[in-house]
C-alpha cells in the first residue's frame, strides 16, 4: 500500500499561515494578550484555534511550494490581519481605562495609582478595576466566542493572498479609538456632572464660610460621595461596556 504525501508540504504552509493570522491576534486579545499569561499558554490557544479554524477555510488558500517569496508575503498578510483584528478588540477595553481615569480625577483619587495586571505598568486604581471587571465579564458572559467568530468572518473580509486595504483598516483604527474615547466619556458622564456640581457647591459653601476649612471637609465627602453613585450604577456602567463590545465584534463579521 502506497501512502501519498505529496499534500504535506502544501498542509503544513497553510497551517502556518492560519497560526500567523490566528496568533497575531491571540497576542492581543482582551484577556488572552495580558503580560502576566505564559507564552506557552498563548501558544497553545492560538495553536488549539488554528486546528479549529483550518479545516474550515484551507481552500482559500493557493499555496505554490515552488517560489518561498509569495509564501513570505502571504505570512505578513495574514500577521497584518491578525493585528488589525487583536488590536481592535484591544482599543475597545482601553474605554474603562478612559472612564476609570476621569473618574479618579473626579473623585480626588487621581494620584492612586498601581500596577495594571493586564498591562504590566502603572494604572489608575478605579482604571484597572473596570478593566479587570470588564475582561471578567467579557469571559462570564461568553462575548469570547464572538472574538472567534469575527477571526473565522475575517477570511470574508480579508481574503488570503489580497492586499490589505490601508484605507479601510485606517477608517477601521480611527472608528475604533473615537468608539473608545467616546464610550469611556459615555460612561464616566454623572460623575463629570457630579464633580462639577460638587465642586460648584464647594465653591459657594467658601465663599459663604470663610473660615471652614473647605478641603479638609471636601475631599472626604467627594470621596464618600462618589463611591455611593459608582456602586450605584456599576451595573449600568458594564452593561453598555458590554453592548459597546458585542457591536464592535458585529462590525468585524459581514453579513450574511
Amino acid at each position: 500500500m502506497r501512502i501519498d504525501i505529496s499534500l504535506l508540504p502544501a498542509l503544513a504552509a497553510a497551517f502556518m499561515l492560519v497560526f500567523a493570522r490566528v496568533a497575531a491576534m491571540v497576542m492581543l486579545l482582551p484577556g488572552l494578550g495580558e503580560t502576566n499569561i505564559p507564552v506557552r499558554i498563548k501558544l497553545a490557544i492560538a495553536v488549539l484555534l488554528t486546528l479549529i479554524i483550518l479545516p474550515l477555510h484551507r481552500a482559500a488558500y493557493t499555496i505554490d511550494m515552488q517560489s518561498l517569496t509569495p509564501l513570505l508575503v502571504m505570512m505578513l498578510h495574514e500577521i497584518i490581519v491578525g493585528i488589525v483584528l487583536g488590536a481592535t478588540a484591544r482599543v475597545t477595553l482601553s474605554a474603562l481605562q478612559v472612564a476609570g481615569s476621569v473618574i479618579a480625577q473626579q473623585l480626588g483619587l487621581g494620584f492612586v495609582t498601581a500596577i495594571d495586571p493586564t498591562q504590566g505598568q502603572q494604572g489608575l486604581l478605579i482604571g484597572n478595576f473596570l478593566t479587570l471587571l470588564g475582561i471578567t465579564l467579557l469571559f462570564a458572559t461568553d462575548s469570547h466566542h464572538l472574538v472567534i467568530a469575527a477571526l473565522s468572518d475575517s477570511y470574508t473580509i480579508f481574503s488570503p493572498g489580497d492586499l490589505v486595504p490601508s484605507g479601510d483598516v485606517a477608517a477601521l483604527a480611527t472608528r475604533a479609538f473615537v468608539a473608545a474615547f467616546k464610550i469611556g466619556m459615555q460612561l464616566s458622564a454623572p460623575f463629570l456632572v457630579f464633580g462639577l456640581v460638587f465642586n460648584v457647591g464647594l465653591g459657594v459653601l467658601a465663599r459663604l464660610m470663610p473660615q471652614m476649612q473647605v478641603y479638609f471637609v471636601g475631599v472626604p465627602l467627594s470621596i464618600l460621595s462618589g463611591f455611593l453613585i459608582f456602586a450605584a450604577i456599576l451595573a449600568a456602567m458594564m452593561g453598555t461596556f458590554l453592548d459597546y463590545f458585542i457591536g464592535v465584534m458585529h462590525d468585524l463579521m459581514p453579513l450574511n
